[in-house]
């Protein structure tokens, strides 16, 4: 299995954050942790929301990545 963001803009088109498409990793919690630290980095870089993929699979998401005092 291998699990993968899918980045999108705050109206739901693809994001092209360079370094971040092409991520992959081995398991949920791997995915997860990396989204944790480079949230903010792929908020600047013009990313609004991201869904977890599995495979094909979407695991959950659309998820919004501003922050919630905005």
């Amino acid at each position: 299995m291998t699990w993968t963001w899918q980045l999108e803009k705050e109206d739901g088109t693809p994001a092209a954050a360079r370094e971040a498409a092409k991520e992959s990793f081995g398991s949920q919690g791997d995915a997860e942790s990396w989204l944790g630290e480079n949230w903010r980095a792929l908020r600047e870089s013009g990313v609004g929301q991201v869904s977890l993929m599995e495979d094909s699979r979407r695991e959950y998401g659309p998820m919004s990545l501003r922050p919630p005092e905005e």
